[in-house]
């Protein structure tokens, strides 16, 4: 579904990322895992079309996607749920679920993917007249993902679900995302989390200063040496 093939992208003319390749396929969790400054932001950043690689090419579906801006790749059926969240925090839940549908014309799809929404993320029914800005963090976590997921994606984007969350709401934002694995979701993540990442996907990638260095497995990298040393302190 998505081929990513040695790309490069630069910031100021210095490469931040270096020949990285990737692939994801139809119904796969696919994580990428790494420490800060590995690149995998950018790595996203690149996808979406928020930055241009210098070299390189990605492909959704056969077609390629690096000439065309954000707007027109979550039309293709690729969706990021940023690290920031970027919620539109003085509206209601509701609002910014019906916001996440900006590209569907039908109403009674709409109506469905929300009440779809609501199954998966309860507390959000419950909460769907309150301002985003009055959540809680995993609560706002549940409702960027839950934004992303109105538009019906194809494959969605990840970006550090769990940064900035207390451990038990870690744990539920990771029981949600196997959740949409196993109902089928295609799912690139990024995480820093690289146990509970790892312990979740089909297969992963190691990025370090830009780089691929291990690719995978789940399992196979959870045991390996250069993880275990580098990220779990074993």
């Amino acid at each position: 579904m998505l081929e990513v093939n040695d790309i490069e992208v630069r910031y100021t003319g210095l490469p931040v990322i270096q020949d990285i390749s990737l692939q994801v396929n139809p119904g796969e969790l696919v994580s990428v895992v790494g420490g800060n400054g590995a690149g995998k932001s950018t790595l996203f950043k690149a996808i979406m079309g928020v930055l241009r690689p210098t070299k390189g090419t990605i492909l959704f579906n056969g077609s390629a996607l690096t000439d065309l801006n954000t707007a027109e790749i979550v039309r293709r059926g690729v969706v990021c749920i940023p690290e920031d969240r970027k919620l539109f925090r003085p509206l209601s839940v509701e609002e910014n679920l019906r916001l996440g549908a900006f590209i569907l014309s039908d109403k009674q799809r709409i109506q469905r993917r929300l009440e779809e929404t609501f199954i998966l993320f309860p507390r959000l029914k419950e909460r769907r007249l309150q301002a985003a800005a009055t959540l809680s963090g995993g609560e706002q976590q549940m409702l960027a993902i839950g934004r992303g997921l109105m538009s019906d994606p194809k494959l969605l984007l990840l970006d550090e679900p769990s940064l900035g969350l207390a451990p038990i709401l870690v744990d539920e934002v990771f029981k949600v995302i196997k959740q949409l694995k196993d109902q089928g979701m295609t799912i690139l993540l990024v995480e820093q989390n690289v146990r509970e990442a790892l312990e979740i996907c089909t297969r992963g990638y190691i990025l370090q200063t830009g780089r691929t260095i291990l690719e995978g497995s789940g399992q196979e990298l959870l045991k390996s040496d250069a993880v275990q040393k580098a990220f779990l302190g074993l």
